[in-house]
């Protein structure tokens, strides 16, 4: 099984900014991309940034300019640093990774999802 570990969401005013991060664990041989998307109430999850391995990163429009994605490949660690904030980014945040276990088996594993509330 892949584990997750993610934290860092909560509660933000507008033009805040928070800082999520999630840890991978368990049975992964390898992974190829960690990234992360997010799921508003009544919306399909749709994603905001992710970073393969040795590329570059690709960010949703909406949060090209004020969101950062970095990973600390050596601990299957990625992280989101979310400036800027605004009441739209409001949703669930999850963690995704692409990978393969130690079975051969490839796939793709989502976190339990961390909830960011832009509020005043």
């Amino acid at each position: 099984q892949v584990h997750f570990a993610e934290s860092g969401g909560g509660l933000v005013q507008p033009g805040g900014s928070l800082k999520l991060s999630c840890t991978a664990s368990g049975d992964i041989l390898s992974i190829y991309a960690m990234g992360w998307y997010r799921q508003a109430p009544g919306k399909q999850r749709e994603l905001v940034a992710s970073l393969p391995n040795n590329k570059t990163a690709d960010y949703a429009e909406f949060v090209k300019g004020r969101f950062i994605i970095s990973r600390d490949s050596a601990k299957n660690t990625v992280f989101l640093q979310m400036n800027s904030l605004k009441s739209e980014d409001t949703a669930v945040y999850y963690c995704n990774v692409v990978g393969q276990r130690s079975t051969g088996t490839y796939g793709a594993w989502w976190g339990q999802g961390t909830q960011v509330q832009v509020s005043s």
